[in-house]
């Protein structure tokens, strides 16, 4: 049994509990209606005396004195107070385990999607490599066509996934997302720009999966 079963086991029990005590305290109730007259007997004795000194006419003091009843909560409530307090710590706990369970569960399988992107990756590259060198006359062919439809429609896949292609080439070098394999001076390219890129890189929704490997000017 793990700690979800545990913790909800725990709540069903403290729910029981706080069922037992209200039927308990209606018991408790008719057994207190058989004692009202010895209750009302002794009244005096659950009361506080309060003597305060007053002013008379003749300038003489005297004492007032008045009753102020002392307020005793019955041990039923108690009980119900301590079992519903119980009752709001385990339901909270609870509820915070679930949310930790469901945040480790979305970064577990964003990490196994991570790791079977990445293997998939290189198969592209081959796509795209064999692609490459096809010459003009094998393009109209029925096999370089085929290849050329799987190749893409691997890509839309990928795609729809939350796979996404990283921009390279005339964008401003970024280590976060580029990683420079070469530098060389060219006048008609701005400060940091990539030139050229030598790998496509991607990410996976809003996580690195393959850096770019490019070239960076000036």
């Amino acid at each position: 049994m793990d700690l979800k079963d545990l913790m909800a086991d725990e709540v069903e029990d403290m729910e029981k509990d706080i069922e037992k005590t209200n039927k308990a305290s209606e018991a408790i109730d008719q057994e207190n209606q058989s004692e009202v007259e010895d209750t009302t007997e002794n009244e005096d004795a659950s009361e506080e005396v309060y003597e305060e000194d007053t002013a008379s006419e003749d300038g003489s003091k005297e004492k007032k004195s008045f009753f102020k009843k002392k307020e005793k909560k019955d041990k039923k409530d108690e009980k119900i107070d301590e079992l519903t307090d119980r009752l709001m710590r385990n339901m909270a706990e609870f509820e915070n385990f679930r949310k930790r369970t469901e945040k480790e569960k979305s970064q577990m399988f964003e990490i196994g999607a991570k790791d079977i992107i990445e293997r998939i990756l290189p198969v592209i590259d081959n796509f795209e490599r064999g692609l490459a060198a096809v010459t003009i006359e094998e393009k109209e062919s029925a096999f370089v066509q085929g290849i050329e439809k799987i190749y893409k429609q691997l890509v839309t896949t990928l795609e729809a996934a939350g796979v996404k292609q990283i921009e390279a080439v005339g964008k401003e070098f970024d280590p976060d997302f580029h990683n420079a394999v070469m530098h060389s001076e060219d006048e008609e390219y701005g400060e940091n720009i990539v030139s050229e890129e030598f790998q496509k890189g991607y990410m996976y929704r809003e996580s690195v999966v393959r850096h770019s490997m490019v070239k960076v000017v000036n």
